[in-house]
């Protein structure tokens, strides 16, 4: 029963092995392969068409001529043979050579014609017939007839190659020119994914509105106008943003102050939290709306990160280990600490003890024991102001840290351990050092 059971299977992994073996290389599904292949295509198509048509014209005719010619010689053998005279030269009662299905026309009453072959040379035969059963005939050569077909047919392939290859380098040249500019519509595509909302496609075809498009054209400029009108939307709220935490900034000042001048108790006490989280929220929000004006500028220096990462853990309740060789990054040492004090106090405030900070080479990883990051986080990254299941927080720390992290060079991916709980990596470019001397290192402390 087993044996049953697994023959299906054994066909099927046969099946998809046999499948992988046939499957065409990642080229052949471009345009490009696809138009040569249809235009050689239809260009054999045609060119064999046309050759047939062409040779069985002129075939005909050509068959026609020599079989008028040797019918014309055989009624002048017909009156020789009728009258008892002498028969002319290539003619004759049963001569040798006679093509076997003629004689037996022949012989049976009838008068045909058929191409055959005379001492290895090509003829004309034309027979009647005669008296006692016998096949009277002559022959023309049709040694030139023969030659002009052949010609014709070479000359039919000769420029039907020709023609196929012309045709093929003009119509590659042609698609050449769509798919490049498909290509650069994709690459402006992709920039514009990349957060580069200044890339245009720019198609000269979009410019001049009494020009014709076509539909590369017309592709290329809903693209620039998706993108000019993204980045519109964008502008706009990043300039929402930023008006909104330097307005708030000027009352919040007020407020501390005045939160300062209250009686001690629990509500003073309320009153001042309250405006210290408004206060950090404000920072916040001018943080990422000069992280999204592209206008930070790092300040680089060498630094021995095991150091500069156990003294952003200190005063948290989160372990430091150190498992690689301890190396020397280039960095900003005062956004690395802002990268790593936001992915410390996001696992400890949404993730679940012990929180561990590991230090492996140039790669730092904190982790924590909670539910983990939701999906859409490990899938597309940090959204501000995007929580999970009502619970607290606002998704702006872990969106600066992936800004910094950016601004200096670093790349922060996020992720879920296997037996549970949040991983965010961050990894910095190692430093090498000059060649022949030690590069100075700035104390992390």
């Amino acid at each position: 029963m087993s044996r049953l059971v697994d023959a299906p299977r054994r066909r099927s992994r046969s099946r998809l092995r046999l499948r992988s073996r046939l499957r065409l290389p990642a080229w052949t599904a471009t345009l490009t392969w696809k138009a040569a292949v249809f235009i050689t295509v239809m260009c054999c198509v045609l060119a064999a068409l046309l050759g047939v048509l062409v040779h069985t014209a002129v075939t005909r005719q050509t068959v026609g001529h020599a079989r008028e010619k040797s019918l014309a010689r055989l009624a002048e053998v017909s009156r020789a043979y009728e009258a008892g005279e002498a028969l002319p030269p290539r003619s004759g009662v049963d001569p040798p050579g006679l093509p076997g299905p003629l004689r037996a026309l022949a012989a049976g009453g009838r008068r045909g014609t058929m191409v055959g072959r005379l001492r290895g040379r090509p003829a004309m035969w034309a027979a009647a017939p005669a008296d006692g059963g016998h096949a009277l005939a002559a022959w023309t050569d049709y040694s030139q007839s023969a030659r002009t077909i052949n010609g014709l047919d070479g000359a039919i392939i000769g420029s039907s190659v020709l023609a196929i290859g012309a045709t093929l380098l003009a119509g590659a040249f042609a698609v050449t020119r769509v798919t490049r500019r498909l290509h650069q519509t994709a690459r402006v595509a992709r920039r514009i994914g990349a957060g580069d909302l200044d890339a245009r496609v720019g198609d000269p075809r979009t410019a001049d509105p009494s020009r014709r498009q076509d539909e590369v054209a017309v592709v290329a400029g809903a693209l620039d106008t998706m993108a000019s009108t993204l980045q519109r939307k964008l502008q706009a709220e990043q300039r929402f943003t930023a008006d909104v935490a330097h307005e708030l900034r000027t009352p919040l000042t007020g407020l501390s102050a005045a939160a300062e001048l209250l009686p001690p108790g629990r509500p003073s006490e309320l009153v001042r939290d309250r405006a210290r989280a408004l206060r950090a929220l404000t920072e916040d929000l001018l943080e990422i709306s000069r992280l999204d004006a592209r206008t930070e500028h790092v300040d680089l220096a060498v630094h021995e990160l095991p150091p500069l990462a156990a003294r952003v853990a200190r005063g948290t309740d989160t372990r430091v280990e150190v498992t690689g060789e301890p190396v020397r990054v280039e960095t900003d040492r005062r956004r690395l600490e802002r990268v790593l004090g936001n992915l410390i106090s996001n696992a400890h405030r949404h993730g679940g003890p012990p929180v561990v900070l590991t230090v492996d080479g140039p790669v730092v990883t904190v982790r924590d024991h909670g539910d983990g990051f939701p999906d859409y986080l490990t899938a597309d990254g940090p959204q501000r102001f995007r929580t999970e299941g009502g619970g607290k927080g606002h998704g702006l720390g872990l969106t600066i840290a992936a800004g910094q992290a950016e601004v200096m060079g670093a790349a922060l991916t996020f992720g879920n351990a296997p037996d549970g709980g949040a991983v965010a990596r961050l990894t910095l470019p190692r430093y090498l050092g000059p060649e022949g001397g030690q590069p100075p290192v700035r104390a992390a402390t």
